[in-house]
């Protein structure tokens, strides 16, 4: 059983509004291979739900009219689904940019052999979850032997030409925070993790995305139960910085859930904020195809401070 948590009104978080649409980010399903510490989709292994193939077939429609050129692809583990690798190759023969947000030892789990060589085959961009360069860190937040798992993985990746500089494939990786506290400053966090990996494995990638713990889910419980949740929204609304409205992922990015319900975030998805849309309590996918959102109202809370606290953070990392 997971703590309540607090309802986040406290603050009160500016108003936004949608631009045009950038991204299409689809949430495939919660089963994972793992369970980290920081999830906050609270994926793992026992997870079920699962985007039906005509939900992703609403997906790629709606990718084939909307002129949206990315399609960022997430879950718990996207490549357990049964049929992400059909959904890759129709979202490469439309054009699209695809993202893999990948945790890494999901190729080395049985059936995913090929994985590697596919994603390479198909020029899809990963995304890969490494919250620490050193293994006590890594496996703590992790699990047991996920540090070992990753290296291995990075190093098949990098054998099929990921990561290398001016390459065509490319390999960022994640970086969370162990706790309750902002990521550091992202540049020099970047040396450092491509200096060690470099020297100590010979690993090498293209970005390192530094993003901020949200306050939900698994991570949001594990704060109240140890009395760290109105200490750590604290911290991120006193560190808010204004100029990083701007850049906010909820103003070009459209988050959609496993059963095709749309949302402005994948935090927003998590906390069951749905898009807001003249008024309807919740907007499907399938009817938005030919529509255009840029102007609509974003569904905003204070787990939003967790984007605009201190460098920002993004999917795509930090924002200034």
């Amino acid at each position: 059983m997971h703590a309540t948590l607090p309802l986040m009104r406290r603050y009160g978080f500016p108003a936004l509004a949608r631009r045009r649409l950038e991204i299409l980010q689809l949430n495939l399903g919660y089963k994972c291979n793992q369970s980290c510490l920081h999830c906050h989709v609270n994926a793992g292994p026992t997870r079920t739900e699962t985007m039906s193939r005509e939900t992703i077939g609403d997906a790629l429609a709606f990718l084939g009219v909307s002129g949206v050129k990315t399609l960022d692809i997430t879950g718990g583990a996207p490549e357990l689904h049964p049929h992400f690798r059909e959904l890759v190759m129709r979202a490469r023969e439309l054009g699209a940019r695809v993202i893999d947000r990948c945790n890494l030892t999901i190729l080395e789990e049985p059936g995913q052999g090929g994985l590697a060589a596919f994603l390479a085959a198909q020029r899809v961009e990963i995304t890969a979850s490494l919250p620490c360069y050193t293994e006590e860190l890594v496996d703590r937040q992790r699990g047991k032997g996920v540090y070992d798992k990753s290296i291995r993985a990075l190093r098949r990746l990098n054998s099929l030409g990921y990561g290398a500089p001016g390459g065509a494939l490319v390999l960022n990786l994640v970086y969370n925070p162990q706790g309750p506290a902002l990521p550091p400053d992202q540049g020099t966090l970047e040396a450092d993790y491509k200096r060690v990996l470099r020297e100590q494995h010979g690993i090498v990638f293209n970005r390192l995305l530094a993003i901020a713990n949200m306050p939900i889910q698994r991570f949001g419980s594990m704060l109240v139960s140890k009395g760290q949740f109105d200490e750590y929204m604290a911290l991120l609304h006193r560190s808010h910085r204004p100029e990083n409205l701007d850049a906010v992922m909820c103003r070009d990015t459209l988050s959609v859930d496993w059963q095709g319900a749309v949302y402005d975030c994948d935090f927003n998805q998590m906390l069951d904020l749905p898009l807001r849309l003249e008024g309807r309590k919740r907007v499907q996918l399938s009817e938005l195809i030919g529509r255009k959102l840029a102007g609509n109202p974003i569904a905003v809370r204070d787990h939003c401070y967790g984007c605009t606290a201190g460098q920002g953070s993004s999917c795509a990392g930090a924002l200034a």
